[in-house]
Parts: C-alpha cells; structure tokens; sequence
C-alpha cells in the first residue's frame, strides 16, 4: 500500500501543531514519526489512519478501495479492547473482519499468552492487552500497520517479543511507528521528523 500526504497540517484552536508535511510511504516501508513529547506524533499517526482529520492538506492511499480502512491495524495504549471477552472470544471476534494468517493456538503462542485462553480480557495485565493489541495487528491480514510508542506496558520479554515481531514483518507488511525510543524504530527505513514541520 502506497500512502501520499499532501501539504499535511494540524491546528487546535489558532495554533498549528506541525504544517506542511509532505511525504510519501512505499509498500513495505517500514516508517519511523520522531520529534518531542507533545509534538503531533501521535495526531500524524491518527490523521495517516483516518481516525483523525488535517486541518490542511489530503492523505491518498494507492490502490484505491472505499473500504481502506479494513486493511489497517491501529495499535496504541490508549486503544479500547473488548473486556469482556475471553482470548478466544477475542481473536473469534476480530476474525470476522480480517483473515487470520496462524491458527489461534500458534498466535496464543507466539503471543506469549497460553494459559490465558478463557480468561476475560478485563483480568488481563496491562502488558498482557498490549501484546493482545499487537497480535491482532501482526498475526491478522492488515496491509498497513500503524503503531503509537507500541511497547508501552511491555515488561523486558515484551519488547524483545516486538522486536521479533518487526523483523519477521519487516518488508511484508506497510509500517508506520510514532515513538521516540530508538530500540522500538531501530529498523526503520524513513523517518519523519515533525520538528521539521513546526512553522
């Protein structure tokens, strides 16, 4: 999937975040957002996802379909799970929408998460929900993948499971990070620096 921004910028109120942002996404890039706390990186993300609309400028995603947004996967600590199912209710659920590219006990597995099969998502840990919110991003048939700061409540194993995830996808999968932590961007083949775009 090849993703254009147009002249992209962002204001609240009378103020612009970031301004003029031209950039372009390749199939298979895997794409890094950078620049300070408070910066935009997270409302670019959620403005390249559709969730969040600019204030100036146009996103065009090549090929084109009117239902786009089905092919992406939006994974942020602030995203909502569904608490009250189990595991398996959960991956039952998302399934529906998108394909499964594992059967369910391979992606338990290599999500880290057996033994919590039948237990109700709202009993998870924080980290156990994130790694929930990745696995339906990586280990279902999203063309785009959209992470904000993606290890956020990952304890050491979390993050070495991300990193795993990323290298086995890396090329495969269109990837786009907001984050400023270089070991969860360390793969990245562009990167936008929104600092760059402040006017």
């Amino acid at each position: 999937m090849k993703i254009e921004l147009v002249n992209i910028g962002k204001k609240y109120n009378r103020n612009w975040i970031f301004k003029g942002l031209n950039f372009i996404v390749e199939s298979g890039d895997l794409v890094s957002i950078t620049g300070h706390n408070g910066s935009g990186k997270s409302t670019l993300l959620q403005i390249i996802s559709g969730f969040n609309t600019p204030s100036k400028g146009s996103v065009t995603y090549t090929p084109v379909s009117p239902d786009i947004q089905t092919s992406f996967a939006f994974v942020a600590p602030y995203q909502h799970v569904i608490e009250e199912f189990t595991l398996v209710e959960h991956l039952e659920f998302h399934s529906q929408f998108k394909q499964p590219l594992r059967s369910f006990p391979e992606i338990i597995e290599q999500s880290g998460l057996i033994g919590s099969e039948q237990k109700i998502i709202k009993e998870f840990s924080s980290g156990m929900k994130q790694r929930l919110r990745l696995a339906l991003a990586f280990f279902f048939d999203s063309k785009l993948i959209l992470l904000d700061e993606p290890t956020s409540n990952l304890d050491k194993s979390g993050e070495e499971w991300y990193q795993n995830l990323i290298l086995q996808f890396k090329g495969s999968k269109t990837i786009i990070i907001a984050s400023n932590q270089d070991f969860e961007i360390k793969e990245a083949t562009k990167n936008i620096f929104i600092e760059n775009f402040k006017q």
